[in-house]
């Protein structure tokens, strides 16, 4: 699915993911906004990372440093799949079928997958702003649900 995608598609997305990279802190920022998204669609959904359903979202979770961890590290995945978009396409169908697997033992499960789409998107329109358009919307969705394809994927294979 990932390989299915248009160059300007792909292109639009790293031009955009780019202009985020160049913000301060980006990783962690960009992170903790769509994890708090997230928990914001699904809530059920912060028991994955060992917090009560009902925990304040802007307070608890934002000053956890276990949780400032995992956004940043999620950014960082973020990051290296972008990279490989490209030239290394097969071996970024490999990683995330293997992360879909690893990830039914975290409890995540594929219902998770539009909304984290959804605050991913938010996130990166959030730090953008103006220069997030429909355009770059339309590219990011066409993306993170190729990417998203694969891991959805492998979960059902592993269920």
């Amino acid at each position: 699915m990932v390989a299915d995608m248009s160059y300007s598609t792909v292109s639009n997305v790293i031009d955009s993911w780019e202009e985020v990279r160049r913000l301060k802190d980006y990783e962690q920022i960009v992170g903790v906004t769509l994890f708090t998204k997230l928990f914001e669609l699904e809530p059920e959904a912060k028991a994955i990372f060992g917090f009560e359903v009902d925990a304040d979202v802007a307070e608890e979770l934002s000053k956890s440093p276990r949780f400032t961890k995992h956004a940043k590290y999620f950014i960082q995945m973020i990051d290296k799949a972008l990279g490989m978009l490209g030239p290394d396409i097969e071996l970024l169908t490999e990683i995330l079928l293997d992360l879909g697997h690893k990830h039914v033992g975290y409890g995540v499960k594929p219902e998770y997958f539009p909304s984290m789409g959804r605050a991913l998107i938010y996130a990166v329109k959030e730090n953008l702003g103006e220069k997030f358009n429909d355009e770059t919307k339309d590219a990011w969705i066409e993306v993170y649900g190729a990417l998203s394809y694969d891991m959805i994927r492998a979960q059902k294979m592993k269920r």
